[in-house]
């Protein structure tokens, strides 16, 4: 399970005293207990799944681009540096990511499988696409080609 794997993780970078790795790991494990407890609200007891603990790991990288992208513009290079490094760290839990050929044979396969026409049925398509390829796809670039694709 993905929350074995990060917490071993966790306290191996503790053991080696990798003060980058130990404060990434920590917000990851705080991240997944604040959805555990959204889940718990809603009636699931045994707390998110792991296809939802890849989606937030996705999230949090996306976030830390972002972050790069702001601190580079400002110059605070070391900044960007560190948010660069808890990248790598995350995306150690990540299965592999597909290419943009592989997402485009992705999306070309699942329009023909929901038999969509328009971009009405992008929610349809992109909700298949999440089902079946929760972490090892960039959604951002596999919405442009659903959107290319239909429209």
């Amino acid at each position: 399970m993905l929350r074995t794997q990060i917490n071993n993780t966790y306290k191996a970078a503790m053991k080696r005293k990798e003060t980058i790795a130990v404060s990434t790991l920590r917000l990851i494990q705080a991240a997944i207990k604040d959805r555990d407890i959204a889940a718990r609200s809603k009636g699931n007891t045994d707390g998110i799944s792991d296809d939802e603990v890849l989606s937030l790991l996705q999230s949090m990288i996306k976030q830390r681009r972002d972050s790069i992208e702001a601190y580079e513009k400002g110059g605070r290079m070391e900044l960007a540096q560190q948010e660069a490094e808890e990248i790598s760290i995350i995306e150690g839990f990540l299965p592999a990511q597909m290419n943009d050929d592989e997402i485009a044979a992705a999306v070309n396969s699942v329009i023909s499988d929901v038999e969509a026409t328009t971009l009405k049925d992008m929610g349809k398509v992109m909700g298949t696409l999440k089902e079946q390829f929760a972490g090892q796809m960039d959604f951002g670039k596999a919405s442009s080609a659903v959107k290319t694709k239909l429209g």
